[in-house]
């Protein structure tokens, strides 16, 4: 499950069951206008291109899927040869980047329409999210393990370049979600242990980059080769939001990265304020389990 306010704020994707639906929300009609069909599994992630010209989606059926989402219909269609549990668009619109559950992060280049980059922090490890950065410079994954991977990304003409950062355990159960802040100074983790934790982004104390095993389709090493190392705690832990009585599914920050809603199954919704780490609000009208949030805190109607 999956939902996501496209960039210009008009339409909201809900993705569920082998299908997404496109939602007018400043209609006062409840039904969806548009509907996405063609995926065989459960869809597991959704992501809007920045003028709403596309849309990317992610699928237990280990596949990727790019729409127009003018007539909803299947523009490209990449395999990952086993169920893919999210994508998200790299903000060069142009790179794709995806994670399944046989421990692999691939990055897809829609100009050569082709994989280019596969990383594998842990064999057989499911890799439940990724994130990137809004000003693409960071990567982040987080694993069933509980652990964090984070890359940096270079443009070097027309190709990014991978490099591996740090890798640290943010819990000590499943990782449900990874988001790093708007302002890329935070990381969020939500997990199986009733749990979300923010993390701050400080690439001063990462000059000694683990050795997860990782590598380009091209053969070319994109990372050190070895064994991995300890666990490096390199992203410091700002606070730990505790008040969930179940596993935390999704989450979401703020424009300014002051606040974060969080999705429990609970059936409980949480504002939060992160410099405070007290609870602004709870939304307690879902008779089940809430596993998917998005936010929209703009005032204005767009």
């Amino acid at each position: 499950m999956s939902v996501i306010l496209c960039t210009d704020k008009k339409y909201l994707a809900a993705a569920g069951c082998e299908e997404v639906k496109l939602y007018d929300i400043r209609s006062q009609n409840t039904s969806p206008f548009l509907s996405f069909t063609g995926h065989t599994g459960n869809v597991t992630g959704v992501a809007f291109h920045c003028e709403g010209k596309w849309m990317v989606t992610s699928s237990e059926d280990g596949t990727v899927k790019v729409w127009d989402t003018r007539t909803a219909t299947v523009q490209r269609n990449y395999h990952h040869g086993n169920p893919v549990n999210d994508v998200v668009i790299h903000p060069n619109q142009g790179e794709l980047i995806s994670c399944d559950r046989a421990g692999n992060v691939r990055i897809w280049d829609l100009g050569e329409n082709k994989c280019t980059h596969q990383l594998i922090p842990e064999e057989d490890v499911s890799v439940s999210s990724v994130t990137v950065a809004t000003d693409g410079t960071l990567l982040c994954a987080g694993n069933n393990a509980g652990n964090v991977y984070v890359w940096r990304m270079y443009q070097t003409g027309e190709k990014t370049e991978i490099m591996p950062v740090c890798y640290f355990q943010a819990h000590n159960a499943y990782i449900t979600r990874v988001l790093l802040s708007p302002d890329v100074r935070k990381l969020a983790t939500c997990s199986s242990d009733h749990n979300a934790r923010i993390w701050s982004v400080e690439l001063n104390n990462t000059s000694n980059p683990p050795s997860s095993k990782s590598s380009s389709i091209s053969g070319k090493d994109s990372s050190s080769g070895g064994e991995k190392e300890q666990p490096i705690a390199t992203f410091p832990l700002e606070s730990t939001l505790s008040a969930h009585q179940r596993w935390v599914w999704d989450c979401a920050f703020s424009a300014d990265s002051a606040y974060l809603v969080t999705a429990c199954s609970d059936h409980c919704a949480r504002l939060w304020e992160l410099e405070t780490q007290n609870i602004i609000r709870q939304y307690l009208g879902h008779h089940k389990g809430a596993v998917c949030v998005a936010l929209n805190d703009y005032s204005d109607t767009r």
